[in-house]
């Protein structure tokens, strides 16, 4: 009998949109951090952008192949801010910082439609909660989580930046499954993401998974969607109710 239902954040519990006004916005942020502790960047703008760009997409690359993660200030130190003339210690003193604005900046997160009723259904059954999620702030999940209200549901909160595993490695399931107390057969996963949630539900051998389908294809998802099939699929995050029913026969 499945006891335990993990979600993904970001794309599953949460709706996310980025655009131009977003990045512009962190780039406004990241700016005002630094002039704070006396550093002013002489490149123009577009420059600059365009350098914290570079390094977070290599970061972002690396971090996808060895299914790692780092810890803010090495990834602003080493990464993002790698060729940039900025002294270490500056850096190491504002990274929380700026990973959690960037999460909360550079995209626009909204709480989706329907996930507090479906999170409440699923505790007045019974049913442990937990989250994992893929993130390089330490807290930004966390602070999130209270804004929407939905913090009281979960039991555990296991984060790659926390852990230094990233999804889809299977040591971030079976952290989170410590400190639930859960067995693999005993948990099903929520995710958008086939090359993350789900494939990752799949190497951890989990119960279950279940895939909210996302509203726009992504590259890695495209490559495995012929080998990985999460075992139901939905649309409205609310349908995980029914489908927990269905799972231990109570529907």
């Amino acid at each position: 009998m499945i006891n335990t239902v993990m979600f993904d954040m970001g794309g599953t519990l949460e709706e996310l949109e980025s655009n131009q006004k977003t990045a512009e916005n962190v780039i406004s942020h990241i700016y005002e951090k630094l002039a704070e502790k006396g550093v002013s960047i002489k490149d123009p703008k577009e420059q600059f952008w365009n350098k914290v760009i570079d390094g977070r997409v290599k970061y972002k690359t690396y971090s996808q192949e060895c299914k790692r993660e780092l810890k803010p200030e090495q990834i602003w130190s080493d990464w993002i801010f790698k060729n940039l003339n900025i002294e270490t210690n500056i850096i190491y003193e504002i990274a929380e910082e700026l990973a959690h604005m960037w999460e909360v900046t550079y995209f626009e997160r909204r709480l989706r439609k329907g996930a507090k009723e479906m999170l409440r259904c699923l505790k007045q059954e019974g049913y442990k909660l937990s989250i994992i999620s893929n993130t390089a702030s330490l807290y930004q999940v966390f602070k999130s989580l209270e804004n929407y209200g939905i913090r009281e549901y979960f039991e555990d909160v296991t984060l790659s930046s926390i852990t230094g595993y990233r999804k889809p490695h299977p040591e971030i399931y079976k952290i989170a499954m410590h400190q639930v107390k859960s067995k693999p057969e005993e948990c099903v996963f929520v995710g958008d993401r086939i090359s993350k949630d789900i494939l990752g539900a799949k190497n951890a051998k989990l119960g279950a998974s279940i895939q909210l389908l996302p509203k726009e294809s992504y590259k890695m998802d495209e490559l495995l969607k012929d080998t990985v099939r999460s075992d139901y699929e939905i649309t409205d995050i609310f349908e995980v109710v029914e489908i927990m029913k269905k799972i231990n026969g109570r529907g």
